[in-house]
């Protein structure tokens, strides 16, 4: 994938207003999402400071439910959760949340600004980016931007959709879509886009080792993959970067 402007991605969040009212629903059909969201929280391997609790970011929040693993891991945590589609955030919104819990509507690309006008300061502890630095228009300045809000020894998890590596992965995932996640797109919301554009955007992606090398060349360090359980094993991965100190 390049590291460049992808003027298609531009229509990405008024693809995910279109099918957030379903949304849950398809995450409720995918074995293990809300498992594998926890465990690369665990991954974080945060610790509160003394004096405070712990700040994380939610980067591509959707309907919560990053928020609610980061949650479930970090009760007492302080969460600043952002999205850049409208109607995932009121599926989000609707939902009730701790008083810690506060939503940002906007772009990745726009983040450190969009932060700023909200009156939200910087120097977070985490970041969770869940499935979203693929649906990016640049990548490396998101990650570059990432690194830039996290404090010195912050980490933060990538999990993301990964089969640029392996041909099994490849033809596996394939698979998948067409037999399985296009047909219960149109049976749950009677859209397709957005899941005809999961498969190829997944299939156009960075491998293991070249997102690892984004993370590097984007400031982190101590930069490491695990895989997930179960059937996304070798399609889903955590990417672990710590900024340096």
């Amino acid at each position: 994938m390049s590291g460049g402007i992808r003027p298609e991605l531009t229509r990405v969040p008024a693809d995910f207003d279109a099918i957030a009212p379903t949304y849950d629903l398809m995450l409720a059909l995918s074995p293990g999402y809300h498992r594998h969201l926890r465990r690369s929280v665990e991954r974080l391997r945060l610790s509160p400071p003394e004096n405070r609790p712990l700040r994380l970011l939610d980067l591509g929040c959707g309907t919560g439910a990053s928020t609610r693993a980061l949650l479930r891991v970090h009760p007492a945590a302080e969460v600043v959760a952002v999205d850049a589609s409208a109607g995932m955030l009121s599926a989000a919104l609707a939902k009730p949340w701790p008083g810690g819990v506060r939503f940002v509507p906007a772009r990745a690309e726009q983040l450190s600004d969009a932060l700023a006008a909200a009156g939200i300061a910087t120097g977070f502890d985490g970041v969770l980016a869940a499935y979203v630095v693929r649906n990016v228009t640049d990548c490396d300045a998101v990650l570059r931007t990432i690194r830039d809000l996290l404090v010195p020894a912050g980490r933060l998890a990538v999990h993301e959709y990964s089969v640029a590596d392996s041909r099994r992965a490849r033809l596996i995932w394939r698979a998948v879509c067409h037999g399985v996640v296009v047909p219960a797109g149109w049976l749950v919301s009677r859209q397709t886009a957005l899941y005809r554009y999961l498969e190829r955007s997944v299939l156009d992606f960075d491998g293991v080792r070249g997102l690892e090398e984004r993370l590097r060349s984007a400031g982190f360090c101590d930069v490491a993959t695990s895989p997930v359980s179960g059937l996304q094993r070798g399609i889903v991965h955590t990417v672990i970067g710590t900024k340096p100190r």
